[in-house]
């Protein structure tokens, strides 16, 4: 009967470790998964000076675009091919280093590409012109009394990692110093009451959706994506700001609030529905949102922030579905919600349907698979 009872826990131990063996994922794996989506990508979208269109004519510097080059800029720092440094320096060159609405812009979608431009700079800072544009426009941020122009959490990463990327560019504290107030202001006062409820450690993603707007289930609305923006840019500003920084350590409070209440909320198949409190409410897998927790969960493991033995298990869970759930063999990603502001909105999301923008899915996947390279799983 003691002989049974040892060979049944044996093999109980020997089929974990089978299973814990299928589920590990290699670097080898993980880049091979990150170039093949890229690919898709780039192969699709060959000419990068063509505008999008999606009910009208946008330039290809806008938000979306400016995203996939957030992630093709982490891929190549681990897999310097060169297409990807040329694909990402011509691009910006056409744009002459520019943004879509001028240097007077104060739209954070606006600015977003400047993220990629610094990133160029940093690569080969030969050029002055590189950065005067962005530089410019930031600037005139510093130079104004306004703190209110993050109104959507979406915002928050379009625009702050710029601040961030500047002020360790140049060495000028001010960038940090105006990160901060705007950031701030979106979060304690935006809406009355900010956009980001401590309780809960989420964001509801404007003005709009601040209480008494509820969910069909009556819990409060937290989109998805939005709170994954936030969540990015928070380890995009922490990976740029020296450790003396005045507020890094509320950063990091942030994060770690944010990454407990992202762990209440996965599901069991490892995705994160588009309405983090309402899974009936348009629920289903949804990629972007997904990779962007996976992107902030990794790399706080990675950075010593988050507990590995409590995390990593979730990063994993949640990796393996986007690889086996989302990622068609040709590269296309499935499960992108379109273009919005909540849960109903860039609907159907399915594992066939294509996004009104196909791009910032993409620069979303890219980064979760680079922090997932760089934990060596």
């Amino acid at each position: 009967m003691r002989t049974t009872i040892l060979l049944s826990i044996l093999c109980l131990f020997l089929a974990q470790g089978e299973l814990r063996a299928q589920q590990s994922t290699s670097q080898a794996e993980v880049l091979k998964t990150a170039v093949l989506v890229n690919d898709y990508f780039m192969n699709k979208y060959a000419d990068y000076t063509q505008p999008s269109y999606v009910n009208r004519f946008r330039p290809s510097n806008i938000w979306t675009r400016g995203v996939y080059y957030e992630g093709l800029m982490a891929l190549y720092r681990i897999y310097p091919r060169e297409a990807y440094y040329r694909y990402a320096y011509d691009w910006a060159d056409f744009h002459k280093w520019g943004m879509r609405n001028g240097n007077t812009t104060r739209n954070a979608d606006d600015q977003c590409c400047g993220q990629t431009y610094i990133d160029l700079y940093r690569i080969s800072p030969d050029s002055p012109a590189m950065l005067r544009n962005i530089k410019a426009t930031m600037d005139m941020l510093v130079g104004t009394p306004q703190v209110n122009d993050w109104t959507w959490i979406d915002a928050i990463q379009m625009g702050m990692p710029v601040l961030a990327k500047l002020g360790r560019t140049t060495g000028e504290e001010a960038y940090y110093h105006k990160m901060w107030e705007m950031y701030r202001h979106s979060r304690n006062s935006e809406g009355g009451k900010g956009l980001y409820n401590p309780a809960d450690g989420l964001w509801w993603r404007d003005a709009d959706f601040v209480p008494p707007y509820k969910e069909p289930n009556g819990e409060d609305c937290y989109w998805s994506r939005g709170n994954g923006w936030v969540y990015a840019a928070l380890v995009r500003v922490l990976d740029e700001i020296p450790e003396t920084e005045t507020h890094r350590n509320d950063y990091i409070a942030d994060f770690l609030s944010m990454s407990v209440a992202l762990k209440k909320c996965q599901r069991t198949d490892g995705f994160w529905n588009a309405s983090l409190h309402d899974p009936g409410n348009y629920g289903g897998k949804e990629t972007t949102g997904t990779s962007l927790f996976v992107y902030g969960m990794a790399w706080g493991i990675r950075q010593g922030l988050l507990n590995k033995e409590e995390y990593l298990p979730l990063v994993e869970k949640a990796w393996h579905a986007l690889v086996k759930d989302a990622v068609h063999a040709n590269g296309f990603l499935g499960y992108v919600q379109g273009t919005g502001k909540e849960p109903k909105d860039g609907q159907p999301v399915t594992y066939t349907s294509v996004p009104d923008f196909e791009d910032y899915g993409v620069g979303c996947f890219l980064l979760a698979a680079t922090e997932i390279y760089k934990l060596g799983l």
